[in-house]
């Protein structure tokens, strides 16, 4: 369950960042300015021994040296503990560009489509578009991630996806009438971030501590909502100064800042040995032998299905909440509102990394999401339905970070890039599905008996998910091995 996945409310490409760390094989985290590739620090070297060093974790009493005394602050306020490795830090502040760019880009396609068609129809077919090589790519991108060196993939792929905004740029300063050429840089585009998505994913588990990776996952997360509110906000603004085409222009300016970063990182080729192509199947295989891995994305897949409303909002802002024709500011309010729940968990998320018991977080979460959203589906006040999808995007913030955690923490580096893959694909595939279910039923009973059942119909299905695949309510990171792997499925 995420609203901060790729094709994230808008139905359109963005771009944001997961963390986490590796298993056996994995290396220990870099946090260096040493020029690429040189001395010691490089990426390749072996792990020190479990217990030892700053930011080792605490055997004797399953603590780290931050959640001891004197540190309680950490249990309100955002664990920002992840940005003293230089490495991360960077990485963070490109994304923190990047998220605002790629969401002015994501709402200046769709206005673009509809001056040039003058139907909303053609908005929703780019919202295909994008979804279509997304999918794809995911797949083949996460295969790709563990083959070659995954610095050179984002230095390419971050390329690919600002010439793709530089052509958008051109083609609207050109005054192009052609939709069928902005829908052809948006599929490209999104076939670059595919590749992009999962090969930064699998990178981040490289260059932090294990302990601190439910907290890399929040500050990324949280990034990202920020970029939600913020960079529609500014289309309103920007439009009317410097026009829609130097839009996308300004998207292609904020990749730089994670250029930056990603050339200031060494090489990092896939760990494990590498016989040939990673294979897409291969992966699929992985996850399938992989209970407590699989699990993390039925629970998803089962919360994003029955429990998202969001093709519901408009109809609802209008008739339930009695917004104007096109649904008003009452529309707006419905569509910030998760993703201020999401800000406002992450501003307030310095437990995260304390929770061990991560398998019972995600299921209570998922519960606390279903209940929200039928909660939800029973009021006609606005302000009180805000409250109800704003606990909603708290919740979806705490599930989505635990979920990386264990997926990256329990994947082996080799198979960790088609993880992510499948990651990127669940994440935007379950959204889109979630809209056919609930507009069907919707149809056929009303908006609040959709909304309503499919949020109890989360809950129920998720507890008996968790009751037959138990390795997800039985995962403790305590019980993880030195080596800073689960527990065995």
């Amino acid at each position: 369950m995420t609203s901060d996945g790729p094709l994230t409310g808008d139905g359109l490409g963005s771009r944001a960042d997961g963390s986490v760390r590796s298993g056996p094989t994995s290396t220990g985290p870099v946090g260096t300015d040493q020029p690429a590739g040189t001395g010691p620090q490089q990426i390749q070297q072996r792990p020190e021994p479990a217990g030892t060093g700053p930011t080792s974790t605490d055997r004797s009493t399953g603590t780290s040296p931050s959640d001891k005394p004197g540190r309680s602050w950490r249990n309100v306020g955002p664990d920002l503990r992840p940005l003293s490795v230089p490495a991360y830090r960077r990485l963070f502040i490109g994304q923190v560009f990047t998220v605002v760019g790629s969401m002015i880009t994501a709402v200046a396609v769709q206005q673009q489509v509809f001056d040039l068609t003058g139907s909303s129809a053609w908005v929703g077919f780019a919202s295909l578009v994008a979804l279509v090589p997304l999918v794809i790519f995911g797949l083949l991108g996460g295969a790709i991630a563990d083959t070659y060196d995954r610095r050179k993939l984002l230095i390419i792929t971050s390329i690919g996806i600002a010439v793709t905004s530089i052509g958008l740029w051109l083609a609207a300063l050109a005054a192009s009438e052609s939709v069928w050429t902005v829908f052809a840089l948006l599929a490209l585009q999104q076939a670059f971030f595919a590749v992009n998505q999962p090969t930064r994913s699998a990178i981040i588990p490289r260059i932090v501590p294990v302990e601190m990776v439910p907290s890399a996952n929040a500050l990324g997360m949280t990034v990202f909502s920020i970029g939600v509110i913020v960079g529609p906000l500014l289309v309103g603004v920007l439009i009317p100064l410097v026009g829609l085409a130097w839009l996308y222009f300004i998207d292609a300016l904020t990749l730089v800042a994670i250029l930056y970063a990603v050339l200031r990182l060494p090489p990092i080729p896939p760990l494990g040995e590498q016989r040939g192509r990673a294979k897409v199947v291969d992966g699929l295989r992985y996850l399938w032998l992989k209970p407590l891995l699989l699990m993390t994305f039925v629970v998803d897949i089962i919360a994003m299905v029955f429990g998202m409303p969001r093709a519901l909002f408009p109809q609802m802002a209008e008739e339930t909440f009695g917004g104007a024709i096109g649904g008003g500011y009452q529309l707006g309010v419905l569509n910030a509102a998760l993703a201020v729940g999401t800000l406002i968990g992450g501003l307030t998320g310095g437990w995260i990394h304390r929770v061990h018991r991560q398998g019972i977080a995600i299921v209570a979460a998922i519960v606390v999401w279903g209940a929200s959203m039928a909660l939800y589906g029973t009021t006609s006040i606005l302000w009180l339905a805000a409250i109800f999808l704003a606990v909603g995007g708290w919740a979806d913030l705490v599930s989505a970070v635990y979920r990386s955690t264990i997926l990256q923490v329990n994947a082996t580096d080799e198979m960790r890039g088609r993880m992510q893959g499948v990651f990127t694909v669940v994440v935007a595939g379950g959204p889109r599905v979630a809209d056919v279910v609930h507009g069907l039923v919707a149809s056929a009973t009303s908006t609040a008996f959709a909304t309503t059942a499919g949020g109890i119909a989360a809950i129920v299905l998720t507890l008996l998910a968790a009751a037959m695949g138990r390795s997800l309510i039985r995962y403790d990171t305590r019980h993880r091995p030195d080596t800073g792997r689960a527990a065995p499925d």
